[in-house]
């Protein structure tokens, strides 16, 4: 490859990189308060709302593991990427005004916080932050791992740089995140995501066309050339097949509105009413980028099919290898550049969610009260969340940013949808199925990752923990006395 498509590219990258530090500089003068260094101060427009929205749920994830899977499995998950927009519009529907009525009314920083309103329970915020906490270890460590992936990709394609390793690069990439978290909070993340989100919106027209160019026969020879590999890989189902695909739309649709990360910023918005307009934003712009998500798994696919492409060491480099070397240098630096940034700002989403946990929702459940100085110790936290979490990732069985990136979105999805999703909504749900949804789903989540276990016909750990946690919170609610609601949050709820 020419040598100076990758400096091109690396140039793009050490000025996104350049341009974080300075935003978590600039970011840091506005954070004087928990409620900055948590909530924006609750002062976000529509805009920037909408695209941190659809910037977060798609981060590395969708950039970096989407491409490999789809490389990997075929179609199976258009089931979680083509549907996102019907999921935002689960989650807007569910809990966007719920959640900033109750942020204005009660002051809430966090998403326990609001837990702890709604069940008048210490416990229910005890169990809704120490869920929120393992599962941000997963997930982030899926942005990590997914920064890294890319870095070492761009590195390794510059000649005189020697090459490095995919340890290296998770430290270079700590070492950045973590700066730009602990100066900037999520005023950092929020702001980098209106221009990430914009950019990547374009980026992925070009790189849709891009992918159709890059194929022998266009869009008709990419198709020919997949169905006489292996037929089902452009099949509905993918090679997942029906039941594992179904099982990742359940997931992916009700357990968006579960994903803290995403519906904690629903408390940010500057009015209440902003929430009709923020959800054309966020479902329009995750719909686009889902064309990346799509276009370079099955045009990688069918270039190593063809011969254009040697066979891919991880599917996880599809991404950076198309970009690489089969498109144009000035649009891959663009992407490589937006994929730093949507990976930068959820990782910075999941580390303030994380620090939140640690801080204020923990030592608040159990002594009545959050940490003193809690902004310092916010940060500390950041950092200690952004070192475990990688070293997380290293000892994981999962090689796939995606798939890593589904047993994160699992563990909130089961924990999160009964207690908040379902129970903002229904009068009926008692802080005990709460809880024992929360536990159980758990339980269930970390023994299949841990003990490795193999669920039939391709259905996820987060499909079974979901659907029993939403089980046993319909049965124990239902078997309980009416719970007693505080007159300002049922009148929110009967909205």
């Amino acid at each position: 490859m020419d040598d100076s498509r990758s400096v091109i590219t690396l140039a793009f990258v050490v000025v996104y990189l350049a341009m974080c530090i300075g935003v978590g500089l600039w970011a840091l003068r506005r954070t004087k308060s928990p409620r900055d260094f948590f909530m924006a101060g609750r002062d976000l427009g529509v805009m920037v709302t909408g695209l941190a929205l659809f910037s977060s749920q798609m981060s590395g994830f969708g950039f970096v593991g989407g491409p490999g899977l789809v490389y990997r499995m075929g179609l199976s998950s258009s089931w979680m990427t083509v549907v996102g927009p019907l999921a935002f519009c689960c989650s807007f529907y569910l809990l966007a005004s719920r959640l900033r009525m109750i942020a204005e009314l009660r002051d809430t920083i966090s998403l326990p916080d609001a837990v702890a309103a709604r069940y008048n329970s210490e416990r229910a915020r005890l169990l809704t932050a120490v869920a929120i906490l393992l599962g941000v270890v997963g997930y982030l460590g899926t942005q990590i791992l997914a920064m890294a992936t890319v870095l070492r990709d761009v590195l390794n394609n510059v000649s005189f740089i020697p090459e490095v390793s995919i340890l290296t690069c998770m430290v270079i990439a700590c070492a950045v995140l973590v700066f730009y978290c602990v100066t900037g909070g999520i005023v950092a993340s929020v702001y980098t995501d209106l221009v990430q989100g914009a950019i990547m919106i374009v980026a992925a027209v070009f790189v849709f066309f891009a992918a159709l160019g890059a194929v022998d026969g266009g869009l008709t020879g990419m198709v020919t050339t997949l169905m006489e590999d292996d037929p089902e890989v452009v099949s509905p189902w993918g090679t997942l097949g029906m039941m594992g695909s179904l099982s990742w739309f359940v997931v992916f649709v009700l357990g968006s509105a579960g994903q803290p990360h995403v519906i904690t910023k629903f408390m940010m918005n500057r009015r209440v009413e902003d929430a009709r307009r923020t959800l054309p934003v966020s479902a329009g712009g995750y719909m686009l980028c889902s064309l990346l998500w799509l276009s370079i798994g099955l045009a990688m696919r069918a270039l190593v099919i063809q011969g254009g492409h040697p066979e891919l060491a991880s599917p996880d480099e599809a991404a950076p290898q198309f970009l690489q070397f089969h498109a144009s240098p000035m649009l891959a630096g663009i992407v490589f550049a937006g994929l730093f940034a949507a990976i930068m700002s959820t990782a910075d989403s999941f580390l303030n969610l994380g620090a939140a946990a640690v801080v204020h929702d923990i030592p608040r459940a159990l002594y009545g009260r959050s940490l003193s100085n809690e902004l310092f110790w916010a940060r500390v936290a950041t950092v200690v969340l952004a070192v475990g979490s990688a070293i997380f990732v290293l000892y994981s069985r999962q090689d796939l940013v995606a798939l890593l990136g589904a047993f994160g979105w699992g563990t909130f999805a089961a924990a999160l949808v009964p207690a908040v999703a379902i129970g903002f909504n229904w009068k009926r749900a008692t802080a005990t199925a709460a809880n024992v949804a929360i536990v159980t789903s758990l339980v269930v989540n970390f023994g299949v990752e841990v003990f490795g276990l193999t669920i039939p016909y391709g259905i996820t750990g987060g499909f079974v923990a979901l659907l029993l946690s939403l089980t046993l919170f319909f049965g124990i609610s239902l078997a309980s006395p009416a719970p007693k609601i505080d007159p300002d949050i049922e009148a929110i709820m009967d909205l």
